[in-house]
């Protein structure tokens, strides 16, 4: 093993070995402070057995078969969904309460009526969810750099009261899974990475800069050198090793106290526009050296990422499932014999996340990518990608999900008018047929909770509940 591998894995021992210091440090009587010290140990003699081989390992990770848990039945309620169940999934986003909590509960509203508010919401959300078969909701816990849960990390979300780090009196994810449990509905606790804001405007940053006086405040004022702007908002520089650090640490946070079923990342890694890039020379000046370009700099910081919640997730809690929803295209096939025939933005080369190489290194529980097109998009042909992903993952053990999109069904395109013919109901059919009859993909995500609550979706929403809803 070369000076450069050992260093890599000494390095990754010291961030795990940080990871589980800060989980016994939350709670050092818990079992699963316990659990994590054994781990801990258990790990770093491995990762020291590792540095004396030869050659290092495919992975730094060895998944663990999925745990399915059998809960106790609450009478009068089914159970949780079996792991052998195709996954029919839905996703919630907090994120500019796109979908929940609703606005209307936080304009001019007493905190009692505000709590009842956002609970009925989501109580109704949920009922209807499992009226049309959905058994998996991957709810938006961090759509920032805030929480929808009392962190020891990160302020209070201000989606819940309107202001970043009140508290909003009770804990939203909490009873997410509480009710969602009770309704036999799976919950996958989904994080945003490395977005801190959604603008960078100056009313913004005045509320970024207000909770410098609360316990905890944001990353954005106890880390200033960490922050960078990308895509006109303010994002962390993926390449800070202490980023990844942190980031893991609010996962493992979420992790050891909830009961969740698992945790999912999105396509948020590098994300730039055109007239908003992500300046990071300087990171790349003090990080980058041996790497042969940016590109496969930035691409190493996000596998180091992945490599390193994939372990602390299963060091703390080996059946809780870690995967990630990318774009749809890893690389298209004119920049790699082994891409799509696509003409796709490719996550590879733009967002510098090497998604296919999760899969195959055995990182993640599953994957679901983006699949937001139609069989007649030309340049990225939903049959194409989902037979190509689906070829990825069949000499894994990753399960595969398909994410589709909902968001377009009813909406006029003159590109893809296939979304507004007879409500979208002939297309939806077709992706979900393939779906379903591919034994290499294991399930379907909409994107997102909302439509299927708009007018424009109602007959694609009533074909789903014939077909799913039983």
């Amino acid at each position: 093993m070369t000076f450069h591998q050992r260093h890599r894995e000494y390095s990754s021992l010291r961030s795990d070995q940080k990871i589980l210091e800060f989980i016994i440090a939350l709670n050092p009587f818990s079992a699963q402070a316990r659990a994590a010290i054994k781990r801990g140990a258990a790990l770093a003699a491995a990762l020291l057995l590792v540095s004396c081989a030869s050659e290092p390992p495919k992975s730094l990770v060895t998944p663990f078969p999925p745990v399915t848990k059998q809960p106790v039945p609450v009478p009068g309620k089914p159970a949780q969904p079996q792991a052998n169940q195709p996954m029919r999934g839905v996703w919630l986003a907090t994120v500019s309460r796109l979908d929940w909590p609703p606005v209307a509960s936080v304009n001019g509203t007493s905190p009692a009526q505000r709590i009842r508010l956002q609970q009925q919401s989501l109580t109704d959300k949920l009922d209807k969810l499992k009226s049309l078969g959905i058994n998996t909701v991957f709810f938006q816990v961090k759509p920032d750099a805030t929480a929808f849960w009392p962190s020891k990390i990160l302020p209070w979300s201000d989606m819940l009261t309107g202001k970043i780090g009140e508290d909003p009196g009770y804990d939203p994810l909490q009873f997410m899974l509480d009710e969602a449990h009770k309704r036999g509905i799976k919950v996958h606790a989904w994080f945003n990475p490395y977005r801190v804001s959604v603008n960078t405007k100056p009313s913004t940053v005045s509320e970024l800069n207000r909770t410098l006086s609360l316990h905890p405040a944001s990353v954005f004022v106890l880390h200033r050198d960490w922050i960078r702007t990308a895509g006109d908002r303010y994002v962390l520089d993926p390449g800070i090793p202490e980023v990844r650090d942190w980031i893991t640490s609010i996962v493992a946070e979420v992790v050891a106290r909830y009961p969740i079923d698992g945790v999912q990342f999105d396509d948020y890694f590098y994300a730039e526009s055109a007239g908003s890039l992500l300046n990071d020379n300087q990171t790349f000046s003090r990080y980058g050296q041996g790497f042969a370009s940016k590109a496969d700099w930035r691409r190493h910081n996000t596998q180091q990422l992945i490599e390193q919640v994939s372990r602390t997730i299963k060091q703390l809690k080996p059946e809780v499932e870690f995967g990630v929803s990318p774009a749809g295209v890893w690389r298209n096939l004119s920049h790699d014999p082994a891409g799509s025939d696509t003409r796709g933005a490719a996550a590879y080369d733009e967002a510098f996340a090497d998604t296919r190489r999760w899969v195959q290194q055995g990182l993640l529980d599953y994957i679901a990518p983006q699949l937001y097109w139609p069989f007649s998009r030309q340049a990225a042909r939903y049959d194409v990608l989902a037979n190509w992903w689906a070829e990825v993952v069949k000499p894994t053990k990753t399960r595969l999900y398909i994410g589709l999109a909902l968001y377009k069904v009813g909406e006029s395109s003159k590109i893809e008018p296939d979304w507004t013919l007879q409500g979208g109901v002939p297309e939806l059919k077709k992706q979900l047929d393939l779906n379903e009859s591919n034994p290499n993909i294991d399930g379907t995500i909409l994107f997102r909770e909302n439509y299927l609550n708009q007018p424009q979706t109602q007959q694609a929403v009533s074909y789903l509940k014939s077909r799913w809803g039983g």
